[in-house]
Parts: C-alpha cells; structure tokens; sequence
C-alpha cells in the first residue's frame, strides 16, 4: 500500500498542478482503472512468476488508483477565489501550492488513502491465493478443499475485523491531520426554552369571537 498509494499520490499531484501532468499521465491512468486488478492477476502470474513480486505488484496496482482520483479531483476542485487571493497577496507558486493548494486537497486526498487502504486489503485477499503456503489465504484455500465451512467462516470474520481496524486507523488519521474541519453532525445544543416545559393550555388554539 506504501508503493502503490505513494505513486498515486505523485501522479495526482502531479496530473492536478500541470497541465502536462494531466495530458501525459490521467488519460492512460483512467483507462486501466476500467480493468479490474483482479483480472490482471494472471497476467503478472506470466510475466513474474508465482513468487511475492506478482503478490506485491497486485497489491500496488490495485491502491494507486483511488489516491490517484481523488487527490487530483482535490487538487483540481480548489476554489478559484482562494487561488486569487492568494495571487493578490504575492503568494509564488511554491507558496499557494503549500498555503492553499494542499491544505484545501488534503480532505480528498485522505479519503483516497480511506480508499486504498480498503482496497489494499482486498487485493491482500487475492494475492494470498497465488501459489501460498501460509497465511490466511491458504488456510482458506485448505479450507474449500476440505470443504470446511466454519474455518471459512472465521477465515471470513478475520477479514472483517482487519477490515473495521483498518477503517478506525484512518478515520484517527484524518481526526488528527484535520482539526480545522466542522462537525457538521455534531447534535445541536438545545436553549433553555426548549427543555421548558410548556403548559398544556397554551398548546390550545382558541378561535377568535366573532
């Protein structure tokens, strides 16, 4: 995930602040994100091997394009009149890329590492069933030739908690590397007046004399 979610991270940026980035890189990137990785699995099989380079390639490939869209959708979704504020107090390029740029990409860029981080730990999944001789995968894998249900159900279950953890892990992250962001779910403090208790003959409507 640090491979893969490192190279997103570069190409997004770098695609988002030039224009040669986007013309050289978004267009090849966007096409092989329509292919599944999982399908590519059999191709690095082919070209790697069955040993961990073609477990780590998948796992790579698989987390480079969710940081990627994101952090360019970030970088590229910047509001022009903070760019222009930023022109108007002598900010370089250097200066707004930093002051501005990347602290208002920063929440997309951690919803694409959100992101990666979950489909890293799928494509883990996968790249355990190429040729292993340990781990969760080839427990598994035993387990169907077996036809051993309960081990795949707690193989099953394992997945599922390294899958809540892994979500936990980055929701701390961005809690901690946003601090400035609003809660906007946050339950509204409620008046005095409202914890009042009204009497039950004011709540009555009484109709007008004729």
């Amino acid at each position: 995930m640090t491979i893969g979610g490192s190279i997103g991270l570069i190409l997004g940026l770098f695609a988002g602040l030039w224009r040669i980035g986007e013309e050289i890189f978004d267009a090849p990137l966007q096409m092989l994100r329509t292919i599944p990785f999982i399908a590519l699995v059999a191709l690095f099989i082919t070209w790697f091997g069955i040993d961990e380079t073609a477990k780590i390639i998948v796992i790579t490939v698989a987390t480079i394009f969710p940081i990627y869209l994101n952090t360019y959708a970030g970088v590229r979704g910047v509001d022009p009149k903070l760019l222009e504020a930023a022109t108007v107090f002598g900010l370089s390029r250097q200066e707004t890329v930093r002051h501005v740029i990347m602290p208002m990409a920063l929440p997309s860029i951690l919803i694409g590492l959100r992101f990666s981080a979950g489909t890293s730990l799928l494509a883990l999944v996968v790249a355990e069933q190429i040729n292993a001789r340990s781990g969760i995968g080839y427990i598994l894998n035993n387990a169907n030739a077996n036809q051993r249900s309960d081990i795949i159900i707690a193989g099953m279950i394992v997945y599922a908690v390294l899958g809540i953890t892994n979500d936990v892990v980055m929701r701390l992250i961005e809690h901690l590397a946003l601090p400035w962001r609003p809660n906007i779910v946050s339950r509204p403090k409620t008046s005095a007046i409202a914890h009042r208790k009204i009497p039950i003959n004011l709540l009555i409507v009484k109709k007008p004399y004729s």
